[in-house]
């Protein structure tokens, strides 16, 4: 099983959006820290960022689209 059938993408995205640290996340989703930065690398490569903070921006940028939408 993949960490995004584990998760997925939303849960650790919506996290680091909130501003939780990887360890906070960790503690939320049941994993520990290291799985959470493998886990947030494998997002920033996926989606062509680089760090959490365009990952938040990227997250509300999306949330918003789907509230316009909705």
């Amino acid at each position: 099983m993949q960490a995004s059938e584990r998760y997925g993408t939303r849960v650790p995205s919506e996290l680091v959006a909130l501003g939780l640290k990887n360890r906070e996340v960790a503690d939320a989703i049941g994993t520990t820290e290291h799985v959470v930065k493998n886990y947030l690398r494998v997002i920033y490569d996926k989606l062509g960022l680089w760090n959490r903070v365009e990952l938040a921006l990227w997250y509300e940028a999306r949330r918003h689209e789907q509230q316009a939408g909705a």
